[in-house]
């Protein structure tokens, strides 16, 4: 999970508009399986990317790759700088 925040005085759509240049950028990178882009129904202008990827590992060889930085620098500003670290990840322990 990737979490973003709407800077003072910009626009949602900002944030809307990097996620789809991302995503483009993704297509097809092995192991990915997809992402979706989230918006806060309680805290304004607050969004999350959630990727989901067929393994830790897969997901591994794409952030230690050298396309890593390049495809997601467009939502790098949005970035929350309130959370002491603006990305997190998650493994499902139980679902129904």
């Amino acid at each position: 999970m990737l979490f973003c925040q709407v800077p003072s005085g910009e626009q949602e759509s900002a944030i809307e508009e990097a996620y789809h240049r991302i995503s483009g950028d993704l297509a097809g990178t092995p192991g990915l399986l997809g992402n979706e882009l989230l918006r806060s129904l309680i805290d304004d202008g607050a969004f999350a990317v959630m990727s989901e990827w067929e393994s830790a590992e897969a997901f591994k060889r794409w952030d230690e790759g050298p396309d890593h930085k390049g495809q997601t620098s467009p939502l790098r500003p949005y970035q929350d700088a309130a959370r002491s670290r603006p990305w997190d990840m998650y493994t499902v322990r139980a679902a129904y």
